[in-house]
Formats: C-alpha cells, structure tokens, sequence
C-alpha cells in the first residue's frame, strides 16, 4: 500500500467518510498495523489541537486567489511550479489580510507554538519535525519551494473551514510540505500544517513504514519413503542478506520474513573446486553431524560456476533502467543509485552498448545504445537524474525491454539493470502484473537484474518476484561497498549468465534416510515433474557464481516419527538395499539453448564426515544465525554464540572481509535480541 493510499484512507476514516463496510476493514487494518495505528493518533491530536487554536479567517477575495493558484499549478516531474502574477493596481485589502494571516500563523510556528502544543501530551514527541537552521550567508525570508500535488483542492478549504481551520494556512502549508511527490488529502495537509517547516515532513524521516515482505512458511520434515524426491530451482539472489544488514546496522532487528536463509547463505563464495569437462558448473555434496541437533545430520550440496576471463567476456548491450519517482530522493535512493552505476560505467568496454530508460510518472530514453568508451556522457546523463513525480515502473519495464530488443547483440549478453525501491503506484503496477509483464519479456533473451534501494517504502516481495521470474538476479543495495561488491568484485557473475533454468532434484535413499528438510529455498520449491519440464522456469547461475543448499538429514536408524498415516490398502513401498544415501540431479540449459543438459552425482554412506570442512562449517553458521532471526521452530539448541564460534572457526583467507562483518552483525543480533 502505498503512502498516498494509506494517507487517503486515514483522513478519510476520521472524517467518517467511509461506508461502513470500509469503516470495518479500516479499523480491522489499524489494530494489526502499528504504524497506521501511530498515524492515526497522530492525525486525531492534532486536529484536536488545531481546532482549539484561533486564527482570523481570510477573506473570501483571498479564498479565491488560493484556488486560482491551485487551478493553475503546472506538474513537472513531480514539481508543481505555480505561475507568476503582477497585480497593476493596489492589492486589495483582503489580500492583505489573509497575507497577515499566514505571517502570523508563520511567526507562530517559529517561536515555539507547535512544539509547546505537542509536547503537552506526554506519549507524542514534541516536535515531530524540528526546523533546520538556515546556512551562513542564505537568505533567511527565501520562499519555500511548492513541491506536493494536492488532492482534492475543493474538498480541502471546504472541510478547512467547517473544522475551524484557517484554509488559507491549510492550503499555504500543503504547498509548502516537500512530500516527494505524494498526494496529498486533508488528513496529510494538517500535518503539513503544522510540521511542513522549511519543507521537511517526518514521513521523509522514515517513521511511516510501507515496506513489505512475503510471508515465508518453513519446510517441514519429510519421509523419505513417501517424498522421496525434492526438487527446487537455484538461488542467486542476495538480497536478504544485505536487507538484514541495513536493519542491524540501524539497531533494529529484521522482521523475520525479511530473513531468507539460502539468500543468506548466498551472499558468500565458497572454496569448491571448478568444473571439468566443459561443464559450466561443478557439484561438491558434503556431510556431517548437525550442530543445532546432535541427532541430525547436515547435507550440504554446493555448486560453482566457471570463472571467467574478463577479456574473453562477449559484448554487453545493457539498459539502464532507473526509478526517478518522487520516492527515490533520499539520499540512500537516488543519490545511492548515481555513485552505484559510476562504479560499473567505468568497467564498461568500447564493444559494450548502454541505453538508459528512467520512469517516474512516466518513462522516457536518456541515452540510446552508447558505446562504452563514451564514459563522460554515460556519466553526466546519470548525473543530470533527478527524482520526482509518481512511479510508473511497469511502463518504464516495457520501454527498456524494447530498447534492449532493438539493440539487441546476437551471441551477447543482453541486459536490464533495474534500480528501485520497488514502489510502483501508477499503470501496471500490482505484483501479478508485474509478474506477468517480465515473463512475456524473458523470451526475447533479455536477461534482468533487479537492484533494490532504500527504506520506509521498500517492496522486498516485489522485487524478489520480478527477479525470480525475468531471467534474473537480485541485490539490495545499503552502501557503496556493496555496490562495489555487485559491480566490481562479483562483475561477472552479476552480469553474465553460463547457465539458466538450473534445476536440482535429490533421491533420498528410505534405507538410510528416515526424513529431511530442506534449509531455506521456500520461495523455489517445484513439483517433482518440473524437474524434466523443460518450460519450466528455474534459477540462473552467472560466472563465478557459488550456489550452496543446506539440508538437515533424519537418519533410518533414528526413533523419531514423523506424519504419521495409515498403511496403504493398495499399494506397497518396496525399499531397495543400497549403500548410497542418495543421488543428485541437476539439470540446466546453455543461455541461447532451449533444451536442457543433465549432470548426476552420487553420495554414499563413506561421505558421511566425522568433522566439518571450511565451507560447511560457515555455511552451516550462517544458517543457523539465519533460523534464530526467524525464530524457526526447527532452529534446537541453536544460539548466537555456536554461531559466532564456528565462523570465527572457518573464516578463512577473507580477502574482502565479508566473514568478518558477518561475525560482527552476529555479535550486534546478539546483543539486541531481547527473546534469547
């Protein structure tokens, strides 16, 4: 939900605008929604408050001269500028009392009212938004600039002044209210009205949250005999990791569906060995005792892409496709996005091509298939970028496939880069249409990556979607290190695929495995007839890329029981005698093919390790942090501590120090997790 939905909705409720169904559904919303629910109470004081402040109303002449401002407002990009008018005669008396007016409630404003107002009421901070002092040398009486879209215009001085309000100031204040292009209703001009000073409101402080994250339901414990088979397509992704490290960085912890613990495992390189054979991958399977529960065992199957040489890398037509909405001028947004794409500009070859394709309210073509040597005008076309207006992403999805379609490079490797927070409000916009937008274009051999930006308004669910289902891969961007980490240090896995639709299928032996859960992965699941299907999508594996998954293993000897049912009346499973634990499977297709390859690997019982490798040691850490973050019913003796121990154990040469900042947000978890 958006923040000019949510801002909409509220006013409307404490107006009882709503029909009573939708008065159900509002309040049902609120009391499982703290950050409405603060809004709201936020909106109800002060208005209360607002109508036991008296302000002289303005006359009707200068009512008037408000709506033929707001008539004539022109929108570009988000910015309202309002037209200059020269009055040849003397103003009217009424215009200068309205003017009187404003500076009054101004002057108010200024020596304090506001803040003495709020912080007469204990539970709500005092003030809200706080004003900033003006730079040395700046004009002290400069004119705010006008930057929100009023909704509503009529409506607005109309309820103004039936509550008591001067409209006038209402109206001025909302003007005044740098929103980043959010629109804004009665509920939002009040607090406009009151904390707009010098153009700052709290929601660009962060404190209305709209963020969203999919559910995650964990795999449960299987019977070997009765699910033999598990099968789900890879993960490249590395979102969540760098998603959980904004939050523990900020001192928060992540909402636990913002923890996907194979994104999490993911985030690091392992030392398996490189493929053979031609092969674009090899397949390392390891096993060994279960940390968190010492009657388990831990499965790990790793796979690694080739690495390849940058000079021998095929020509790139790549498009730039960057959010520009109002929504994206934060300074971790935007800003984070101009210094992020520099990094890779300079990577870029004579034989690379890059178009970018910016959208906001709507999309247009920046720079069309420009040769990369041409660094300086790539550069300065990103520099240019500003933010506002609304965000149309799923007219700016289409226009960069089309560009990236024209210019297409046969033999390439041809490229969306996406950067966003993810929040589209305008046209194609919600996530099935999203879905079904990327996977009409994923046939033209367009392959995508999907960056994410920001806080407050992130769409985490959106931006795993669009990525799972394009072709692609998917980053969240925090800081400029992890910028670099994407663009240089992992340049060729970000951008150039060597296998796709890759596809993993186990057979557990029931003779030695009892049950087993897969760690993770719950977003990729697929039926066991997908693993020969070959139109069925699957995960994309890039140069140099590692792709590690976790299972934890029941061995048949155990005691435990797991869904227990009744014996079947018609038919009998007849186990095999075998020493083999169990096989794996792989399936993947060359990026032009269309045809899948089959790759298969055997583990027997002499697998089974006493003690743990370097790469199952630390992966096996980072899933255990990942299970105590979402509170996993399946997470045993697991702690933080064990943790911390095994990766400091298993670091390794480290060369960019990503262990290590792994052990130190362990540490920070640690210290701020209250339910340890």
């Amino acid at each position: 939900m958006n923040k000019d939905h949510v801002l909409n909705e509220l006013s409307s409720y404490l107006d009882n605008e709503l029909s009573e169904t939708e008065k159900q559904k509002a309040e049902e919303h609120i009391r499982t929604c703290s950050s409405c629910a603060k809004e709201l109470a936020h909106l109800k004081f002060i208005s209360e408050k607002l109508k036991e402040w008296k302000v002289p109303e303005a006359s009707p002449f200068f009512e008037q001269v408000i709506k033929n401002e707001i008539a004539s407002e022109r929108q570009e990009r988000g910015v309202v500028k309002m037209k200059k008018k020269t009055l040849t005669t003397l103003i009217p008396a009424g215009v200068m009392a309205g003017i009187l007016v404003f500076v009054t409630v101004g002057y108010l404003l200024k020596q304090g009212v506001y803040q003495s107002v709020l912080s007469s009421k204990g539970n709500v901070p005092a003030p809200i938004i706080q004003a900033n002092k003006p730079a040395i040398g700046a004009q002290t009486n400069a004119p705010v600039v006008a930057t929100p879209v009023i909704e509503r215009k009529e409506k607005l001085l109309m309820r103004a002044s039936t509550q008591g309000l001067d409209k006038s100031s209402v109206v001025m204040s909302a003007y005044a209210a740098r929103d980043k292009g959010l629109a804004l209703s009665y509920g939002a001009a009040i607090v406009g009205c009151v904390s707009s000073i010098n153009g700052v409101t709290r929601y660009a402080a962060g404190e209305f949250n709209t963020e969203q994250y999919d559910r995650i339901y964990e795999s449960e414990f299987l019977k070997a005999t009765d699910n033999p088979l598990s099968t789900f397509s890879i993960d490249v992704d590395t979102a969540s990791y760098s998603n959980v490290r904004r939050f523990l960085n900020n001192n928060q912890m992540p909402p636990k569906d913002a923890v996907r613990i194979e994104e999490m495992i993911n985030y690091f390189t392992y030392d398996y060995p490189q493929p053979q054979n031609n092969e674009p991958f090899s397949v390392t399977t390891e096993m060994g005792a279960c940390p968190w529960n010492n009657k388990h065992k831990l499965l790990l199957v790793g796979l690694q892409g080739k690495v390849m040489d940058t000079q021998n890398l095929p020509p790139s037509n790549l498009v730039f496709l960057l959010d520009v909405s109002g929504s994206m001028a934060d300074a971790n947004k935007l800003p984070l996005v101009k210094s992020a794409f520099r990094l890779l500009v300079d990577k870029l070859r004579p034989e690379d091509k890059v178009s970018i394709v910016v959208y906001a309210s709507s999309s247009e073509v920046v720079l069309d298939s420009i040769s990369g040597s041409d660094k300086m005008k790539i550069q300065n076309a990103i520099d240019n970028l500003q933010a506002g207006g609304s965000t149309a992403g799923g007219a700016g999805i289409q226009l960069a496939y089309e560009i990236a379609k024209k210019n297409y490079i046969k033999g390439g490797n041809n490229r969306v880069i996406l950067a966003t927070d993810g929040d589209f409000n305008t046209g194609v916009s919600s996530d099935s249409e999203m879905v079904r937008l990327i996977e009409e274009k994923r046939n033209d051999g367009i392959f995508l990556t999907i960056l994410g930006f920001g806080m407050g308004n992130y769409k985490d669910a959106k931006m795993e979607k669009l990525a799972d289902k394009g072709n692609g891969n998917a980053a969240y961007i925090d800081n400029l290190l992890e910028a670099k980490k994407v663009f240089i240090t992992q340049l060729t896995g970000t951008l150039y695929t060597i296998a796709k639709d890759v596809k993993i299928q186990i057979e557990f032996n029931p003779a030695k495995v009892k049950a087993y859960r897969l760690i993770g992965y719950e977003n990729r699941l697929l039926k066991k007839e997908d693993f020969n299907d070959d139109k069925k999508d699957a995960g994309e594996l890039g140069a140099g890329h590692s792709v590690t998954a976790l299972y934890e293993i029941v061995t048949a000897d155990s005691e435990e029981e797991f869904g227990k049912t009744d014996p079947l009346k018609y038919q009998k499973t007849v186990i095999e005698p075998s020493d083999e634990l169990l096989t794996v499977k792989l399936r993947y297709k060359e990026p032009a093919a269309d045809e899948s390859r089959l790759i298969s690997k055997k583990l027997s019982g002499a697998d089974i390790k006493t003690s743990f490798s370097e790469n199952l040691n630390f992966a096996s850490a980072v899933a255990e942090f990942g299970m105590i973050l979402r509170g996993s019913q399946y997470k045993g003796s697991a702690s933080y501590q064990d943790a911390i121990d095994r990766a400091k154990a298993s670091k390794g040469k480290d060369e960019f120090g990503y262990r290590a900042e792994f052990i130190r947000l362990t540490e920070i978890a640690q210290l701020l997790d209250t339910k340890k």
